[in-house]
C-alpha cells in the first residue's frame, strides 16, 4: 500500500449502516407515497440518481415512483431487508440485501452502493446478484 497523509485531520464519515438501512426501510419498503417523500427528502440530496441495470433514474420523485412500483408489482407482503452491515469510506458505501415476500422465499439479491455527499445519498446504485441455477 501506499503512504497516505490526511492534511486536514480525520474527515466525519456518515454512518453508512445507518443511512442504507434507513434507504432499504423507508424507502424501498415504504408503501405509503407521502412517507416515501419525507424520507427522500432527509436522506437524498435534492437531485440523486438513480442507476439500475435497466436504466437511470434522476430526481427524487422518480426514485419514489420506482420504489411504488416495485412494491405493487410484488404484492403487499413484499420487502427488501439488509444482509449484514453496510461497509463504507470516503463518501463510498455498501449494503447487501435480499427481497421477496415477508416470510417467504428469497426472490432476489443485490446490493446497494451509494456515494454520500454531506450525509445523504447523492447517486445509488442498484446491483443485482445473478440468479443462482
Amino acid at each position: 500500500m501506499s503512504e497516505t497523509t490526511n492534511a486536514g485531520g480525520p474527515a466525519t464519515e456518515p454512518n453508512y449502516d445507518r443511512l442504507l438501512r434507513a434507504n432499504l426501510e423507508r424507502v424501498f419498503n415504504e408503501r405509503d407515497a407521502g412517507k416515501r417523500t419525507a424520507a427522500l427528502a432527509e436522506l437524498f440530496v435534492d437531485e440523486p440518481v438513480m442507476y439500475e441495470p435497466t436504466g437511470i433514474v434522476q430526481g427524487r420523485a422518480a426514485i419514489s415512483a420506482v420504489a411504488g412500483n416495485l412494491l405493487e408489482q410484488f404484492g403487499p407482503t413484499f420487502r427488501f431487508t439488509p444482509i449484514g452491515t453496510a461497509v463504507g469510506h470516503h463518501g463510498l458505501g455498501a449494503l447487501r440485501w435480499q427481497a421477496g415476500p415477508d416470510g417467504g422465499p428469497v426472490a432476489v439479491t443485490g446490493t446497494d452502493v451509494v456515494e454520500v455527499v454531506d450525509g445523504r445519498i447523492a447517486r445509488l446504485w442498484v446491483l443485482l446478484d445473478q440468479p443462482t441455477a
